[in-house]
This record gives structure tokens, sequence and C-alpha cells, in this order.
């Protein structure tokens, strides 16, 4: 079984895991109901993309 030879730095291993970190999803609103939503999706609460109704709704 492979052994490491030397002890890794905590240096080392936190530049490792310098790519591990989660980002927040990006956040932005829709132009017909004003609730948040995630960009280039069709809204969940109205069902419009770029002002077109794709879902059709219910009202």
């Amino acid at each position: 079984m492979a052994v490491p030879k030397k002890k890794t730095s905590k240096s080392k291993r936190d530049m490792r895991r310098s790519h591990d970190a989660l980002t927040a999803p990006g956040i932005s609103i829709c132009s017909q109901c004003k609730e948040p939503k995630q960009p280039h999706r069709v809204c969940a609460s109205c069902g419009t993309y770029k002002g077109k109704d794709i879902l059709g709704t219910e009202e």
C-alpha cells in the first residue's frame, strides 16, 4: 500500500480545497410578476419566459 513520505502541510491541503466552496445560485426578478426566479428559466409563479406565456397557468 502506498504511504506518503511527508506530511501534507496545511497550506497544500487548503490550496487543494480552494475550489470546493459552494456558491449561491443566481437570482433575478421576473419582469411580469416581480417574483424572484433563476435566470434563463421559466418563472415558477406566473409561467412566463422573456415576456411570453410558456406554461399557460390558470389565473
